[in-house]
């Protein structure tokens, strides 16, 4: 990819570093690349100086010696065939200690200037999780954004100990599991397969939660299969089915395009194998000519 990269950069002369005529006028030919894996959308806390850093650094030492003595144990303790059970569900998520917040991100539409929708992630009494806030489609005086009211909850990226970025492999399972207790609105769950290519950097695949409202719990099973792919929001011509041993992160959007406040409560999110689950994909695929849908 820097290959290509350079080689696309190397057309990017003026006129007279060329010395003819061209009809490529402008500072730029044409580029693909993202430069940027967040979007542009940049961390605003102030970066730490190297004192700091490393005062930092050694308060997080003690917990990246456990958690590489646990990969160590994982490795010798993990056995295939006891790795998962039909039928049983392998919770990967559960609200039961304030400790589970830090494995999630909560951002909203105002945290980048973008709108004034705001939301929280909490520990209630009863051990659960409350995904709750206000949803607000009304638009920042900009003359920029033309669309407003989202809020998000995404898990932190998988990774090992010391930093070390990794998948969750979620490949020996079929289904989805979540215990919930909504408020009648609907949400979106995004599973993230971030790929090493920029050109899948905002690969996402969802689907719509519905829940019911009312005072009881839920149990929601999901088939991965029918998840659907998306790029930067945009629903892609050419789906393909989730790369299950690829995960990155899961997330849930609240983003109804109806003002007020909202409230989703979460036991848990866990995975299970489904032996009667026989579908691979759900949705049809047709053959297009040539230059009609996007790849």
């Amino acid at each position: 990819m820097t290959a290509i990269i350079g080689k696309i950069r190397c057309f990017k002369k003026t006129t007279a570093q060329l010395g003819r005529r061209t009809l490529q006028v402008s500072s730029r030919l044409c580029e693909f690349w993202e430069p940027d894996d967040k979007g542009g959308y940049k961390n605003t806390q102030p970066y730490p100086n190297f004192k700091e850093r490393m005062r930092l650094g050694l308060q997080e030492l003690k917990s990246e010696i456990k958690l590489w003595t646990d990969e160590v144990k994982e490795t010798f303790d993990w056995d295939p065939l006891l790795a998962y059970r039909p039928g049983e569900v392998d919770v990967v998520w559960r609200f039961n200690k304030k400790d589970s917040l830090k494995q999630w991100l909560v951002t909203s539409d105002k945290d980048h200037n973008e709108g004034y929708s705001e939301c929280s992630l909490q520990l209630t009494n009863y051990g659960k999780g409350l995904f709750s806030g206000t949803l607000s489609t009304k638009l920042p005086k900009d003359g920029k954004i033309k669309r407003a009211g989202y809020c998000n909850i995404k898990t932190m990226r998988a990774r090992k100990s010391f930093k070390r970025t990794t998948y969750l492999d979620w490949s020996a399972y079929n289904m989805l599991v979540m215990k919930v207790r909504g408020d009648g609105r609907s949400y979106l769950l995004n599973i993230h397969t971030r790929g090493y290519w920029d050109i899948t950097w905002n690969d996402m695949y969802h689907f719509a939660l519905y829940t019911r409202g009312g005072p009881y719990w839920q149990i929601v099973r999901i088939p991965f299969s029918r998840f659907f792919l998306s790029s930067k929001g945009r629903i892609q011509d050419r789906q393909t089915s989730i790369p299950l041993e690829k995960i990155t992160s899961f997330g849930i959007t609240a983003g109804e395009k109806h003002n007020g406040s909202f409230s989703l409560e979460i036991d848990y999110i866990g995975l299970e194998f489904d032996p009667n689950n026989q579908e691979e994909f759900a949705y049809e695929m047709y053959k297009t000519s040539k230059n009609i849908a996007a790849t």
